[in-house]
């Protein structure tokens, strides 16, 4: 479906203002959060051994966890250290056929990982030398590399640190 154009176009543009104005507020301003962050993220993975050596072996994300899934006998439950006390998981479900991957509504459209500028360098020479189609950081922001795992998960690399966005601090 193409992006919208001309007059609807504006249309959500002025949507999206109203909402801004309506919810956003300033830093100074908001209330604290009432969590502690995300404690995982969890994925669902076509094959265990594949994502095992796509996230710890070729990015780096150590694995942490490998356990069977209490909610589906037969089932993996793994988790990878993404920083900061971070996780990552993922969960296969052996004798289930699931579809490919596709961005829909309640699907992940990426997950975005902040690297240092340093580790940015590593991983892109890393993903060419792997041969590894990659977005950017040609595509308008210079400080993303978007390529997707193997279960068709789209992976950034952003080269910014937490809580900052697009060069602008949004979080203290």
């Amino acid at each position: 479906m193409p992006p919208p154009q001309g007059k609807e176009l504006e249309e959500v543009r002025a949507r999206r203002q109203k909402l801004r104005e309506k919810y956003l507020r300033r830093r100074g301003e908001r209330p604290a959060s009432t969590v502690q962050g995300v404690h995982h993220l969890a994925l669902i993975c076509k094959n265990v051994e594949e994502t095992i050596q796509f996230y710890q072996e070729f990015l780096g994300f150590p694995l942490v966890e490998l356990v069977e899934n209490r909610d589906y006998a037969g089932s993996s439950h793994f988790f990878f250290d993404i920083g900061n006390h971070n996780l990552l998981g993922f969960f296969d479900f052996p004798g289930h056929e699931h579809p490919p991957f596709s961005e829909t509504i309640g699907g992940v459209q990426h997950l975005a990982i902040s690297i240092s500028p340093e580790q940015f360098d590593a991983a892109k020479k890393k993903l060419d030398e792997a041969g590894v189609d990659y977005l950017g950081p040609d595509r308008g922001v210079e400080e993303s590399m978007y390529f997707r795992d193997p279960n068709g998960v789209n992976v950034e690399l952003y080269r910014e640190e937490l809580g900052i966005f697009d060069g602008r601090r949004l979080l203290d």
